[in-house]
């Protein structure tokens, strides 16, 4: 399901399908989506993400570059961190192209997607997709969001229950260990990727797994040509780390210690099944930057295809409109978000302590 998102993404965009199709047209999400089409605020941003994936693959090639004139020395070490922090915009270049973001067209929205993920991060970005488009569709429910559901960490007292062995120590530390374990996140997600080959079509798998190999044979040249080998593992190594750490940053603030939605409770409307399970970070263009627009997540998830210099302009017209309805607009700071959800992580752990 390699444009899942995108998909979903233009029917929001479009207001007929998707998660607006339930909404009628005097619910509470379609007056603001008619105000948010009419400012123009969904209409594409190509000279936007032109110059920008310009910009980024430019400064990629200058460190690459680093890399190289260096040699076999251990100063290398130094540009991981560059290297990583351009990883990291490349990542939320190919997140936007799943997204329909970039481009309408689905087919340059794939391509955009397989090449920022596939070919330069190793990164499937079937998989990303595929499971980006079911936490989009029902944010923090514990049944249908891959992104609460039982893995390395739990996100209910009721999973934490269930652990045993490892696990169950695991998760009593949880909050404490998760900074430290998305050291590990770069490299899980070129796992994930790979793991995800036998589930795609045989015509997408090849093309898959073609680039994904193609990064792996890339990079491994890259730092074997120019390094000796134990310099080399270490460099790959701190590199992926500060990346996995650096993309984990990116999206921790978004929903950990948000709503959860009742499995067994009322169905929720859009706005507020996006709007109370999201958290924004407040901040300037820095923030903006680090983040890659992801701390405007309650416009991103009621607006997915929105391009993302439009959401700073869309907050203003989301919040207001949720004062008018009285729903509750979650926004913190950035240190204060890692502060709520490192202490959901704590709390679902508390039983097992």
């Amino acid at each position: 399901m390699p444009q899942a998102v995108a998909t979903v993404a233009q029917n929001t965009r479009d207001g007929s399908e998707g998660p607006t199709a339930q909404q009628g047209s005097g619910s509470d999400f379609a007056p603001l989506l008619k105000t948010v089409k009419g400012q123009g605020l969904l209409d594409r941003r190509i000279g936007w993400y032109a110059a920008g994936i310009a910009a980024n693959l430019v400064a990629l090639a200058a460190v690459i570059t680093g890399v190289v004139l260096l040699g076999d020395t251990w100063w290398n070490l130094f540009l991981t961190l560059p290297l990583a922090i351009l990883w990291t915009r490349t990542a939320f270049f190919g997140h936007d192209a799943g997204h329909a973001q970039i481009s309408g067209d689905r087919k340059a929205s794939r391509i955009i997607g397989l090449v920022h993920a596939n070919l330069l991060l190793g990164m499937n970005e079937a998989w990303w997709n595929d499971k980006h488009v079911r936490h989009h569709a029902n944010p923090n429910h514990i049944d249908k969001d891959p992104d609460v559901g039982v893995g390395a960490l739990v996100w209910t007292q009721k999973q934490a229950a269930q652990r045993e062995g490892f696990a169950r120590w695991l998760t009593r530390n949880q909050a404490r260990l998760f900074f430290p374990m998305l050291l590990l996140e770069g490299v899980a997600l070129k796992i994930y990727g790979f793991q995800y080959l036998r589930r795609q079509p045989v015509r997408e798998r090849a093309l898959s797994g073609f680039l994904l190999a193609g990064h792996l044979a890339l990079y491994a040249t890259l730092v074997l040509t120019v390094m000796s080998p134990g310099k080399a593992v270490v460099f790959a190594l701190v590199h992926h780390a500060i990346f996995g750490l650096h993309l984990g940053m990116a999206f921790a603030p978004n929903h950990k210690g948000m709503e959860m939605p009742d499995p067994d409770g009322d169905r929720w409307g859009h706005l507020q099944r996006q709007v109370l399970t999201s958290r924004n970070v407040r901040g300037a263009l820095l923030t903006d930057w680090f983040l890659g627009g992801l701390n405007y997540q309650i416009e991103h998830h009621l607006f997915p295809s929105m391009p993302r210099p439009h959401l700073r302009l869309a907050q203003p017209l989301v919040k207001a409109h949720c004062a008018e309805i009285g729903m509750p607009y979650a926004e913190t700071g950035l240190v204060e978000s890692y502060r709520q959800a490192l202490a959901h992580m704590h709390e679902v752990g508390e039983p097992l302590r």
